[in-house]
């Protein structure tokens, strides 16, 4: 079945652009100009992926952001962010709320596809055989996408997800920053290093006790991180 996805954007020959680029490759598109139209848009649709501005009139991109999140039937949608804001605190601000990916403009369509196809695999997973991930008190069912800790059920991204699963399978292994780029995000990019800071910061508010003494994932010094499942929690 062909991906669905939702391209907010004021600009309409972006949305143009962007919708031909997608549906070249395959992909079945919708389009929304403003913060309220994507959101109805989304709740009776559905997409995969919404590829979502942040300047748009009205309810802005963080406004939908946060509603996607905060909503439980729509908190597993995909979202990368697509915007001319290029200041890293943007791209941080963008990624605590939930956001997959982060684009800037101007962009070059064919990157945007191969975005787009990597978070979507992310959020697919590879999974052939069931199994179960268990360290720390955190759960996590490879088959059914779920995250609990401690009993409770915790809500992640398709790429907080790809990104703990990757840990917990290579328990006690360091990963670059770089290694974790690749492996996760599926493509390696200049300047990405602080996007998987970000991320691992979010787990950590997720899984951890104590997020600001974390316990599971270490920062190696000189490194990058790890998941520890020799070390008292």
């Amino acid at each position: 079945m062909a991906s669905r996805i939702l391209v907010v954007d004021d600009d309409r020959k972006i949305v143009r652009l962007v919708r031909s680029y997608l549906e070249d490759v395959g992909m079945k598109t919708y389009a929304a100009y403003e913060g309220d139209e994507a959101l109805r848009v989304i709740r009776s649709e559905r997409p995969d992926l919404v590829i979502l501005d942040l300047m748009l009139p009205g309810r802005d991109g963080w406004d939908v952001m946060r509603a996607i999140r905060g909503d439980d039937r729509l908190a597993q949608t995909c979202v990368l962010m697509l915007t001319a804001r290029v200041e890293d605190t943007d791209k941080i601000v963008g990624f605590n709320l939930g956001a997959d990916d982060y684009l800037t403009k101007p962009f070059n369509p064919l990157e945007l596809v191969m975005r787009a196809r990597a978070i979507l695999r992310r959020a697919g997973g590879n999974a052939a055989v069931s199994h179960v991930l268990e360290i720390g008190g955190v759960r996590l069912d490879v088959d059914y996408r779920t995250v609990s800790v401690g009993g409770r059920a915790v809500d992640m991204t398709p790429t907080e997800f790809a990104l703990l699963k990757l840990l917990m399978e290579n328990a006690n292994h360091a990963f670059t920053r770089s290694e974790l780029i690749e492996r996760v995000l599926g493509y390696t990019y200049e300047g990405m290093e602080r996007t998987i800071d970000t991320h691992i910061r979010n787990l950590r508010k997720k899984i951890e006790y104590d997020p600001a003494e974390p316990r599971l994932i270490e920062t190696v010094f000189g490194i990058g991180y790890c998941l520890r499942e020799d070390r008292p929690t």
